[in-house]
């Protein structure tokens, strides 16, 4: 089975580029599971409802959130019922929605836990290690034959440790929120797939998919500055696992820039 995960959509542009190569990705590396993180797809804030069902109507399986899950307040009126979107785990108990998912893929179950680090993510969160146990050990209750997560992080090292903590846990782990891809993709000797960022899909000609001019001002003022979406040329980050269903390894790792 081939796992494709896109990094996270920012604002109009990262839908454009969405829109514009996840038909040609699919069909290229004969994809058979999607996971988005949309967490910013909303002016990069947040995620519509309209936004979702067009990420579903172009093939999208799962989406994930992150710590910008609540910055479209309608969110709340949906969150329950959409079976494909989740938001991170470690969130506290009671809040809505779900941190985890068994979807099914050509015969398989397919568990996707979204998770968010704690370290500089600007929130208080439960423990994302003690979450991700909890989580897994739901997914296999319901049966899933693959277990991916998706780390939505701020520190390379925390990323890395979840990299560790769950080598012998999980089949796929990836981290989001930093929006840059990283270059150290792995295959831990248990046959885990890792890399600690899949990278952004969003406008091009930004800082981190914001407009360059406010955030050089925060840089180089310390004043606040509201951030908006840059727009002009997209680009799209993702990543590729091959997933081997006999020996439930991970083969390859691919990483993609288009």
């Amino acid at each position: 089975m081939n796992f494709l995960s896109v990094g996270d959509i920012v604002g109009k542009a990262g839908l454009d580029a969405v829109k514009a190569h996840l038909s040609e990705l699919k069909e290229k590396y004969a994809i058979d599971f999607t996971i988005i993180n949309g967490e910013n797809a909303a002016d990069g804030m947040g995620i519509t409802k309209n936004i979702l069902y067009e990420l579903y109507s172009l093939g999208v399986d799962c989406v994930t959130m992150g710590n910008h899950t609540w910055g479209k307040k309608d969110i709340f009126s949906f969150i329950e019922e959409e079976e494909r979107l989740i938001r991170p785990a470690n969130y506290a108990e009671g809040v809505p929605g779900k941190g985890s998912v068994v979807l099914p893929c050509k015969g398989k179950k397919i568990g996707v836990i979204n998770l968010i680090g704690r370290v500089n993510t600007g929130g208080s969160y439960d423990s994302p290690f003690d979450a991700a146990d909890r989580e897994i050990e739901k997914l296999k209750r319901f049966g899933a034959d693959v277990i991916i997560v998706d780390f939505h992080a701020e520190a390379t090292a925390e990323k890395i440790a979840m990299g560790y903590y769950l080598k012998e846990k999980a089949n796929i782990v990836f981290g989001t929120h930093t929006h840059v891809q990283t270059a150290d993709e792995k295959i831990y000797e248990t046959g885990m797939g890792y890399i600690t960022d899949i990278g952004m899909t969003g406008p091009k000609n930004s800082i981190i998919g914001m407009e360059y001019e406010a955030a050089m001002k925060r840089f180089l003022t310390q004043i606040p500055e509201r951030y908006s979406c840059a727009t002009g040329e997209s680009m799209l980050n993702a990543v590729v696992f091959h997933f081997d269903e006999n020996t439930r390894r991970v083969t390859k790792i691919e990483r993609i820039q288009r």
